[in-house]
């Protein structure tokens, strides 16, 4: 009877206990959006609710982060207080940043310069404040760093305008200075910030704005009016600007009007738009990119070119195999673009095809190392298997509770079952930015536990030394994809390589363009293939459920394997940006896969299928398939053929 009693006792706490939770939840929510809408007489009702909650140090920074903008009410000593109680979480760091913002302002520099060397997260706001205040210190070192700023053509926050002003006043920033970064801003399309730089020139030399605009709105108009009163400097930058707008349209009507206005521009000016033209044709692979880019080199004054833009020239050359001018690029892009691993691996391929083998080999044996798209045909190269780990490092029981005893990460695990995914992932990085890789994996192993697919991945692909490929490659859901992958006749591997780039196996994953669900599938293309597959009561709410979003996104995957030669290569890039675009970015004649996908022209395609094609090759060894080399799955390219035939809704899923 006792023990009868003990059990109804047992179950009525855990009763309790679990009502208390969800009705602390409740209250959390309530709060977080009470702090949304500025109302603090609620936050406090509801933060002393969740006194000794895992997410209590939310309710502080509720409480306090309004307050700061009055620095009479908020002493240092109670944000001192607040950073240490709560050093470790991400809530931290923020307040710390805000009030340094308001420091800044306020301009107290003393405090500002005794807070801001024990910040972690310091944004562009920040760093000019910094130099605010080490120029009031008369630091010479900052006035270098703020020139460095300077000279770029973004838009930058308020707090650096000081700093511009105190350097032009100075003498620090010559007239010259304000052309460079008015072109800088002018070639990037920031006409608002050009506009603001205009603003320090001397009145006698500024740009006419009404003209400028005019140049944005309608550059080719702007020029057949104007191109015969093209005399002084802010002219011909305009003129210039122009031009460049023109080259939206494509390299060739901009190179063809260029020889209209071309006696108005000194030498230095021709090359540096012929590195434009030349830049812009290479990333629409236009044939003709090798020969501007010579062109703008044979003048008196050739043009410097950027790394972005010898990484174009160095991929221009990769079409034509110009594999003497593929190593002379690489080896004139700065040394840090140098060691990025694709430039490492062309010109290693570059000196192989040159017959310098052993300098080829020096290249490729550390690059084989990495566990990446390049590592992966470095290895290759080299004659090698594919490296996985053959003995993974298992993360111990112990090791697995005392991380996932951390209160962070309890914390990202609560607000992960709140679906508050930003909060969550923030105290998540926080807590393992310094973890060796024992505790990577073994925390990696708390999120595949609790469902959090994608914190595992990302936590495990983080390791340096000691790795676990299976987490690092997941794999959920595969009983509902075995039968569907029977069906489309499609490569579990390479279907599951493409879902782990395209969601983290996030189940409800929404893209900030709308795809949808694990396959990322717009709404206009699962609309589309619920329609081919005879789908009766289709509805939006239905592509996010698991079953059905695999349905949809095999079956359409199928489809743009079958539209393009049955080649994973073309249609991983055919299921990120469209099968018109994968099938234009073919050549004229056969293509080397690897070359295929290093000269697509759109930076997050490009990266993606380099990313689904590498992780193919894991899964593939996980799932103990038989093993191709990444070379063949890469394949070799058809020329072009006539085209293909695609409706919009099937062209629409990038």
């Amino acid at each position: 009877m006792k023990k009868f009693f003990a059990g109804l006792w047992g179950l009525f706490f855990a009763t309790c206990a679990g009502t208390l939770a969800a009705s602390q939840d409740d209250d959390f929510i309530s709060m977080r959006q009470a702090f949304q809408a500025g109302d603090s007489a609620v936050v406090d009702l509801y933060a002393q609710r969740l006194q000794g909650h895992v997410l209590e140090p939310y309710a502080a920074y509720y409480q306090l982060r309004p307050q700061l903008e009055n620095t009479t009410v908020v002493s240092a000593d109670t944000i001192k207080k607040f950073l240490y109680r709560y050093q470790d979480s991400p809530l931290g760091d923020r307040l710390q940043g805000e009030w340094l913002k308001v420091l800044g302002k306020t301009e107290q520099w003393e405090l500002f310069a005794e807070t801001y060397p024990g910040l972690i997260n310091k944004d562009a706001e920040l760093t000019c404040y910094s130099l605010q205040q080490r120029f009031a210190l008369n630091d010479d070192n900052a006035f270098n760093e703020a020139r460095a700023i300077w000279f770029n053509g973004r838009d930058l926050p308020e707090s650096c305008t000081p700093l511009f002003e105190t350097l032009i006043a100075a003498g620090s920033l010559k007239v010259e200075d304000v052309w460079t970064r008015l072109r800088l801003a002018l070639e990037v399309g920031n006409v608002s910030v050009a506009k603001r730089i205009n603003q320090y020139l001397p009145r006698n030399q500024a740009l006419n704005e009404r003209k400028l605009t005019a140049a944005a709105d309608n550059p080719l108009r702007y020029l057949e009016k104007h191109r015969n009163e093209i005399k002084t400097r802010a002219d011909r930058e305009i003129a210039l600007f122009a031009m460049l707008r023109l080259l939206r349209s494509g390299p060739d009507q901009a190179y063809v009007y260029w020889p209209r206005i071309r006696a108005r521009f000194n030498d230095t000016d021709h090359s540096y738009f012929m590195v434009q033209v030349a830049d812009q044709a290479a990333r629409r692979l236009n044939p003709n990119a090798l020969k501007w880019f010579r062109e703008a080199a044979s003048t008196s004054a050739p043009a410097l070119l950027s790394d972005a833009q010898l990484g174009w020239k160095t991929r221009a050359a990769l079409r034509v195999r110009d594999w003497g001018l593929v190593s002379e690029t690489i080896e004139t892009m700065s040394s840090a673009e140098q060691q990025a691993g694709a430039w490492r691996y062309w010109k290693a391929r570059a000196l192989k095809v040159r017959g310098k083998i052993a300098e080829a080999n020096a290249i490729l044996a550390p690059l084989s190392a990495e566990h990446n798209f390049y590592g992966q045909l470095a290895e290759e190269e080299l004659g090698l298997v594919i490296g996985v780990a053959a003995e993974p490092y298992k993360a111990a029981v112990d090791e697995i509770a005392a991380v996932n005893r951390l209160p962070g990460i309890q914390r990202a695990l609560t607000l992960y079952r709140l679906n508050l995914r930003t909060e969550a992932t923030r105290e998540w990085a926080w807590v393992i930015r310094d973890f060796d890789d024992r505790r990577l994996l073994a925390v990696a192993e708390v999120a595949r536990r609790n469902g959090i697919y994608d914190r595992a991945i990302h936590t495990a692909d983080k390791t340096v030394l000691q790795h676990d490929f299976g987490l690092r490659f997941l794999a959920p859901h595969r009983d509902a994809l075995s039968d569907l992958l029977k069906q489309q006749e499609l490569d579990e591997a390479w279907v599951y390589g493409l879902i782990r780039q395209e969601s983290r196996f996030i189940t409800d994953a929404k893209s900030s363009a709308g795809a949808m669900g694990l396959m990322q599938l717009m709404p206009a293309t699962a609309k589309w293939v619920a329609k081919k597959m005879g789908m009766q009561k289709y509805h939006k709410t239905l592509a996010t459920e698991v079953n059905t979003n695999l349905m949809l996104g095999t079956y359409y995957l199928k489809h743009v394997l079958t539209l393009l030669d049955n080649q994973p290569l073309l249609a991983s890039a055919a299921y990120n940006a469209g099968p018109r675009r994968a099938w234009q970015w073919r050549d004229e004649k056969p293509l080397e896969g690897a070359i295929y996908a290093e000269t697509i022209p759109f930076n997050e395609t490009r990266d993606y299928v380099k990313k689904v094609m590498s992780n193919s090759m894991y899964y593939a060894s996980n799932f103990g398939h038989q093993m191709k080399t990444l070379t063949q799955r890469l394949g070799i390219v058809a020329p072009k053929s006539n085209g293909i035939n695609v409706s919009e809704e099937e062209n629409k899923n990038p």
